[in-house]
């Protein structure tokens, strides 16, 4: 299932960024004290009390500007706000109620969804009592915080839950492997699509952004039932245009949250951008299988491919485990190992390792590695089970979880792969205190 979307708009300026950031937990968008400085929305997955949902943060909406980034801004955010499920609009109680206060209040009035109208900067029971000027923007009382000091940031949470779908409202994906095709803009994504499908089944463009939302194909492979999900491009920050790919970057993320296997396509005709890794974080995050698909390969000469594929393992080298395949969908080149390459990561992630194996191998690691300590206590592993597929769950029982660090969860994944493979997946550990198994 999808995770429901939040998205945080507003007046330049007003805290969106820093709000993301403390309900987030930690720093994953820029924060600055001039305006302008997010350009771009920024996704955080937040989990409270085992409910989750994406929230997305927005460029600061100035409604009178008409440069062209600023039109690209508006245009980003008012599609975010309708693909969003929820919305939080935030004011400045310092400034008080603003012109395009009263202008983002008459659109998202009209949008008809959820919204939690969100009064930042309130640093002090002073600033909390002015925050009833906002009842006059008609949007219900004013939900006062401070996002800096985070004040009432947790009953806010609690706040955004009760606006959200309920899991009964949530449509159940359906019992078959699931694909999508995620990647930047213009690197040849629903020309790989019609190449699979053997037919025009989406309009091809060498224009960014013909895609415009995310289009599921059902088909058969190998006698199995497949959806193919295509996905808009993902537009890198700074290059926005106004109406076009905007709201359906919501609509990738999506994607990665819906499908088993990812497929990022990369263009082998330029160099990868911050944001193929920024997708490839995604997926890796969302623990999703993934196949790195290089298109347009027909275009590259006097290129070595196995020098190729070093370096973009170097480059990409939170994902080692990621297949690498070289194709060229314009000609149809490679593109019949795709969806066979996809549905083997598939059968990885569907993969049950037998007990006395798991033990076996985990014992061996333990017996050849010097345990993780704090202080006086020395980690112990009591026992061992794998408790999930798709993605593989491994799940240690541990005298404390605390003493476990990233080097050792490294160190354990690893030997799982040398063991049982695992290509193309993530492995998903999870540490709890436990006795003998």
């Amino acid at each position: 299932m999808s995770k429901s979307i939040v998205a945080i708009i507003g007046r330049q300026n007003v805290g969106k960024s820093t709000l993301l950031n403390r309900l987030a937990g930690k720093r994953v968008a820029i924060v600055e004290d001039f305006p302008g400085t997010t350009r771009d929305r920024v996704f955080a997955d937040v989990l409270w009390e085992g409910k989750e949902f994406t929230l997305v943060d927005t460029g600061g909406l100035e409604l009178g500007m008409e440069t062209e980034i600023d039109r690209g801004v508006k245009g980003q955010i008012l599609q975010a706000m309708a693909e969003a499920d929820a919305i939080l609009f935030m004011v400045d109680v310092k400034d008080g109620i603003m012109p395009a206060d009263l202008e983002i209040a008459d659109l998202v009035r009209r949008l008809k969804k959820p919204t939690l109208l969100v009064s930042n900067k309130a640093d002090n029971k002073k600033l909390e009592t002015q925050a009833v000027e906002f009842y006059r923007l008609g949007l219900g009382e004013p939900f006062v915080i401070s996002a800096y000091h985070g004040r009432s940031t947790a009953e806010l949470i609690e706040k955004i839950i009760t606006l959200l779908p309920s899991s009964s409202q949530v449509a159940a994906e359906p019992e078959m492997m699931k694909v999508a095709i995620v990647g930047r803009p213009n690197v040849g994504k629903s020309m790989l699509l019609n190449a699979i499908l053997g037919q025009e089944r989406v309009i091809v463009s060498d224009v960014p952004g013909t895609t415009r939302d995310a289009i599921d194909t059902q088909f058969d492979l190998f006698g199995e039932k497949v959806l193919l999900i295509d996905t808009a491009g993902i537009r890198k920050r700074g290059q926005i245009e106004t109406g076009i790919e905007q709201f359906s970057v919501i609509r990738s993320m999506r994607a990665i949250d819906r499908c088993d296997v990812a497929l990022l396509v990369l263009d082998a005709t330029g160099n990868f951008a911050a944001q193929d890794m920024h997708i490839a974080g995604y997926i890796q995050q969302a623990l999703k299988g993934i196949v790195i698909v290089v298109n347009k390969w027909d275009i590259v000469t006097n290129e070595n491919q196995d020098l190729w594929a070093e370096n973009t393992r170097k480059q990409f080298k939170f994902i080692t485990y990621a297949p690498i395949l070289f194709i060229s969908a314009k000609l149809g080149d490679g593109v019949s190992e795709v969806l066979p390459l996809a549905y083997q990561v598939y059968q990885e992630r569907m993969k049950q390792v037998p007990d006395t194996e798991l033990r076996g191998v985990i014992q061996g690691a333990v017996a050849s590695h010097n345990m993780p300590r704090k202080g006086k206590i020395t980690l112990s592993i009591k026992g061992i089970s794998q408790t999930g597929v798709n993605p593989p769950t491994f799940t240690f029982r541990v005298n404390d979880p605390r003493i476990v660090h990233f080097s050792f969860r490294r160190f354990l994944e690893n030997r799982l792969r040398e063991a049982f493979g695992f290509t193309g997946t993530p492995i998903n550990l999870v540490f709890k205190t436990g006795g003998e198994s």
